[in-house]
């Protein structure tokens, strides 16, 4: 039975995210490995509601942040050829990347 990789990639900034996911499925294509995604997961938004007066004296006006987390994941064969030149990527520092192997 063969093990399967598992990739889970997450990023502020979705244009880092798609080139990086990129780069996977072009190693996975040219080691000729079998590749399931990239599978796009629910974006997180954090919303903050901040007082743009912190000293507390005039109108109470709040301005409204809000920060977005994408997400993919990508499921492929573990094959080591393939896994090593996927962890020489130069990876963002905006992006996270977590892999997991299992049988």
């Amino acid at each position: 039975m063969n093990s399967k990789a598992r990739i889970k990639l997450s990023s502020i900034s979705s244009d880092q995210l798609n080139y990086i996911c990129e780069q996977i499925k072009s190693i996975t294509k040219r080691a000729g490995v079998d590749i399931k995604g990239p599978i796009p997961l629910p974006t997180k938004s954090i919303r903050i509601a901040t007082r743009k007066a912190p000293s507390g004296e005039g109108r109470e006006t709040f301005e409204n942040w809000e920060l977005r987390i994408h997400k993919r994941v990508i499921d492929m064969d573990a094959d080591e050829r393939a896994l090593r030149l996927i962890m020489r990527i130069q990876v963002p520092k905006d992006v996270n990347m977590e892999m997991e192997i299992a049988d």
